[in-house]
């Protein structure tokens, strides 16, 4: 029997060839990723705007144009990106945006640590876009290419230009791929101010406003501080290494990183940033001959650094943590002399930073009183975790307040960026959810009742009160949040009084002692419909007063049903709204947001301010009827 004729068997008839473009369109998240609607600063839609911005900061790095200017349309969602770098070869043109393996990035002599070495980027960013533009200019000359879902729809011959010389890239991400996706102007313009605090220099237009750092670093720390450090900022630059830090005096403040290769911003950290947190308490601990605890050290550090390697290696593609053990790669097999990450960061900092603090002496001094208060307050904390450890741990045994997922953030599986956890009020709604939900990469905690309101207490209620207790340790953040097991956090609460009211409960207990898991961008409030419209032919779910009031008007003899609260939705409903359409609203914390200022006046003492607001902007539900 001919193989192509087996039933239900493997046959040459199985054996599929996927053209580049095609293959980007069926496994998109193999290059970026995760797709998602734009609510996650980690989104899909962000990581093209990124791929076409770092080729033309690698022209920036190569010395070829100090400005890039960025447009976003957030009406009809157009991207542009225009440098003036040297311009693709114009023969190429088309090749480099719509071959895998193809570009000048491969040869060192043209590209010298720069950020994409795979020849993928701004591949994935046509591919993925239902329309995409290309325009090279180099000595007078120009061309042009347009595709469509990666297809060439549209190439124009070499003709004569009086442009400068650069690259115009202009695109719009495609809602086959997408859906209704949305861009967030602040998680675009933390991206740009990066780029301009790792290359000093460059500038940045964007939408009209102008993108620049003086003090590269040093300006990346003031501007993410939410108060003055202890000493003043240590800046210590070395060759291919840099790094500004100081100590923070927040209570309750753990390690906090932006960690950089190459200029691409490494959230997840990795060799370079494991090399800083080894190196500081080594030299810490040499130049004090104190053998301090490494947490002591490094709590309440706030730093920024910087690595350029030759053709780095990340742990995936988004390049979120770097992996190279070595400043240069191995040649043709050949044994690698090029120094190790650890040991080339660690002998810098060391150095430098023993003769800084030789030189500052109330510097030294301050850094050494902290590593003292934070000895003293984890050793009150071990005390206060081991009273409570009997009660947590019988409670933590029949805890059926967690039903965990399979798949984690803090593991390196390929859907790890879809981790979420809902954190419910009530048996009713986290039941629903439960049965509606992907049991891979979703998992819900169930509060009991309303959790206290922690702010002004001490961190001993974290241990103490056992709401909190499990769940921060479900989380997995008391060390901070290289162990988080979630990359979402969702709230998701009831749409009225008292699910607001736990919501701001929830959110001070993160802002006071897990600040670090908002500003990182991890924490977020479902959404789910106030209404549903329906009639026999068509249903219709509304998130606000205004789209129930649009649906009655198109869905005739309609029956309305207003949800008040989750609990009401049945399972079958819930998986149309914690899918692949789920509606996320970030919890943003900017550089301007005074966290203690928001904590006082809305969780602190009843104040006639605040009495007087609460007058003013309370909705209840009888303002809807």
């Amino acid at each position: 029997m001919d193989e192509t004729t087996l039933e239900n068997g493997y046959t040459s008839e199985n054996i599929i060839h996927l053209e580049d473009m095609e293959h980007l369109r069926l496994r998109p998240t193999m290059y970026i990723g995760k797709l998602g609607d734009g609510s996650s600063q980690d989104d899909g839609i962000y990581v093209l705007i990124k791929e076409v911005i770092d080729n033309s900061i690698d022209e920036f790095t190569m010395g070829f144009g100090k400005q890039i200017d960025v447009s976003v349309s957030f009406q009809d969602k157009t991207i542009s990106v225009r440098d003036h770098g040297r311009g693709i070869p114009l023969e190429k043109v088309v090749e480099v945006v719509s071959r895998l393996n193809t570009g000048g990035k491969y040869d060192n002599k043209a590209f010298q640590k720069s950020i994409g070495l795979n020849g993928v980027g701004t591949k994935a960013v046509n591919a993925l876009s239902s329309y995409f533009k290309v325009q090279a200019i180099r000595d007078g000359k120009t061309k042009i290419a347009e595709f469509s879902e990666g297809k060439l729809v549209n190439e124009s011959d070499i003709i004569p230009c009086d442009e400068e010389n650069g690259t115009y890239v202009e695109f719009i991400p495609d809602t086959k791929c997408f859906g209704n996706y949305h861009y967030i102007n602040d998680y675009i313009e933390k991206k740009l101010w990066n780029y301009v605090y790792l290359n000093k220099g460059l500038t940045i237009r964007y939408n009209g406003q102008r993108i620049y750092s003086k003090n590269g670093l040093i300006d990346l720390l003031e501007n993410n501080m939410e108060e003055p450090g202890l000493y003043p900022i240590i800046h210590i630059q070395e060759g291919d290494f840099e790094c500004a830090f100081t100590h923070l005096d927040g209570k309750y403040s753990k390690e906090e990183y932006y960690s950089f290769v190459n200029g691409q911003h490494t959230p997840d950290g990795g060799t370079h940033q494991a090399a800083f947190r080894e190196g500081i308490v080594k030299t810490l601990r040499d130049f004090y001959k104190k053998d301090y605890d490494p947490s002591d050290v490094r709590q309440g550090i706030i730093c920024a650094l910087s690595i350029r390697v030759q053709d780095p290696e990340f742990r995936n593609q988004t390049k979120t943590n770097f992996s190279s053990e070595y400043m240069e790669p191995s040649r043709n097999g050949q044994p690698n002399e090029s120094p190790t990450v650890r040991g080339y960061v660690k002998d810098i900092l060391a150095r430098n930073l023993d003769n800084y603090l030789h030189i500052n002496a109330q510097t030294a001094e301050a850094l050494q009183a902290k590593i003292v208060a934070s000895e003293k307050e984890r050793k009150e904390i071990a005390e206060i975790k081991k009273a409570n450890k009997d009660k947590t741990k019988k409670v933590s045994l029949n805890n059926r307040k967690l039903r965990d997922c399979r798949v984690h953030y803090n593991s390196n599986h390929e859907r790890r960026l879809e981790t979420t956890i809902f954190i419910t009020e009530g048996d009713s709604a986290s039941g629903s959810i439960t049965k509606s939900r992907d049991v891979n990469t979703q998992a819900v905690f169930s509060l009991r009742g309303k959790p206290k309101n922690c702010y002004g207490k001490s961190k001993a209620i974290v241990y103490q009160n056992m709401e909190f207790n499990l769940l921060h340790s479900a989380l997995d953040i008391d060390d901070g949040l290289e162990n988080l097991r979630y990359n979402n956090v969702v709230i998701a609460t009831d749409a009225d009084h008292d699910g607001m009211h736990i919501r701001m409960l929830l959110l001070a207990f993160f802002l006071q002692f897990f600040p670090d898991l908002i500003k990182t961008g991890h924490v977020y409030i479902l959404q789910t419909p106030l209404f549903r419209v329906r009639n026999k032919q068509k249903t219709k779910y509304c998130y606000t007063e205004e789209d129930r009031i649009e649906a009655m008007n198109t869905i005739s003899n309609a029956e309305i049903t207003r949800f008040k609260g989750l609990g009401e939705i049945s399972s079958d409903e819930f998986r149309n709204f914690i899918g692949k359409d789920m509606r996320l609203d970030p919890v943003i914390f900017n550089k301007d947001f005074d966290s203690e200022s928001v904590l006082r006046f809305y969780m602190g003492d009843n104040t006639p301010e605040r009495k007087k607001f609460l007058m003013e902007n309370l909705r209840t539900d009888e303002d809807n009827d």
